[in-house]
């Protein structure tokens, strides 16, 4: 194990006086830095100081990296506004038109679409699509990460509901939770692999969260947010589902990331917002560049809220199953409030925000039919 570095060794290696000293020494704190020798810690604290930007994208010194770095601008002025695709425009509000606007002026944007039902929302409206270079926007992927649908499908009679109605009402009480805040009694926690998540431990933000995702994980929300059972009429032989013709019983949810997604969401916004100064009618588009720690952040707790929302889920579908005894005959899941890296039809690189189901494989387009 290597002595201990002390502030004057750094000062001696070129660091200047401020954050950026403490924070490589509280790095070097980390167990496998502690294993270095002092001659490798100090080898690769002047990698960092002469490249800061190559570890901006490292979770572990993005920190000291960017308390390197000389501090950005943080007023931004909108551009010239690009044109972006609308389907469905005689379906949509007012007030989603003049917020798809009003996005496709960030200087990030690359593309955009309206679906044919978008109505206004929180910066970005829902149903809205939008293409950014080497950004993502807090606000624009929304409060609720990784919100999704799931359904499961049983071979179930669709009499099966009204002869059991209640019976199923009782089940759905027992095998989840629904309300603002509500969670589980520490006895009955259930378990996810999600849980075990190193983002947990490796974002900052990220540490103190994961009693409350615990005790949260299976729970429903409020509300729009639901789960229920149906009937799903399959009436194509060459359905998706791959199901004969008939009627069975399904069992749908719709809920998102709960507490974690919107502590996340609220967090990085405002993070966002004070490094983002954009005009009034903009502010809730300030987003993050991937090339910084913040955005890195963002981009490791936004992914990580979107697999907890699909652990939720997970959990709903299996222990309503096993209660009625049966084995889905088919399963299907989607989510919106996300944001995820596609190609663009020009080639270029984005990352593509929904606030709209999304497709699996579609990518934002810049060649769709332009507003």
């Amino acid at each position: 194990m290597a002595s201990q570095l002390r502030g004057n060794d750094l000062r001696q290696l070129g660091f200047p006086e401020g954050r950026a000293i403490g924070l490589a020494l509280a790095q070097l704190q980390r167990k496998e830095h502690k294993r270095l020798t002092q001659a490798e810690q100090l080898e690769l604290l002047g990698q960092v100081l002469a490249n800061p930007t190559d570890f901006l994208t490292d979770l572990a010194w993005s920190h000291t990296a960017a308390a390197l770095l000389p501090a950005p601008s943080r007023h931004v002025a909108l551009a010239e506004r690009k044109p972006y695709a609308t389907f469905g425009a005689e379906y949509i509000e007012a007030g989603a038109v003049h917020q798809m606007e009003t996005a496709m002026k960030l200087p990030v944007t690359l593309a955009g679409a309206l679906m044919p039902d978008a109505h206004h929302g929180y910066g970005l409206p829902i149903g809205g699509v939008l293409a950014t270079d080497n950004a993502v926007i807090p606000y624009a992927v929304g409060v609720d990460i990784g919100c999704r649908m799931a359904l499961s499908v049983f071979d179930l009679p669709a009499k099966y509901l009204t002869q059991r109605t209640q019976e199923l009402g009782k089940l759905l009480l027992d095998n989840t939770r629904f309300g603002s805040g509500r969670a589980w009694e520490r006895g009955q926690r259930l378990d996810h692999a999600v849980l075990a998540d190193d983002a947990f431990r490796a974002v900052p933000f990220l540490k103190n969260k994961l009693d409350k995702a615990a005790e949260q994980l299976g729970t429903s929300g409020s509300g729009n947010h639901f789960v229920e059972f149906g009937v799903v009429d399959i009436t194509d032989p060459a359905n998706d589902l791959g199901l004969p013709v008939g009627q069975y019983v399904g069992l749908l949810s719709h809920s998102g990331s709960r507490g974690l997604g919107a502590s996340t969401a609220n967090h990085y916004t405002a993070l966002a917002m004070e490094q983002c100064m954009l005009p009034a009618e903009a502010k809730h588009l300030a987003w993050l560049g991937l090339d910084t720690e913040a955005g890195q952040e963002y981009w490791a707790a936004m992914n990580l809220a979107g697999d907890y929302a699909s652990a939720c889920h997970d959990q709903i579908h299996r222990r309503l199953a096993k209660a009625l005894g049966e084995k889905a005959l088919a399963k299907v899941e989607n989510h919106h409030n996300f944001a995820w890296k596609e190609q663009l039809a020009d080639g270029r690189a984005a990352w593509c925000t929904a606030r709209a189901l999304r497709r699996p494989g579609r990518a934002c387009s810049a060649s769709s039919p332009a507003r």
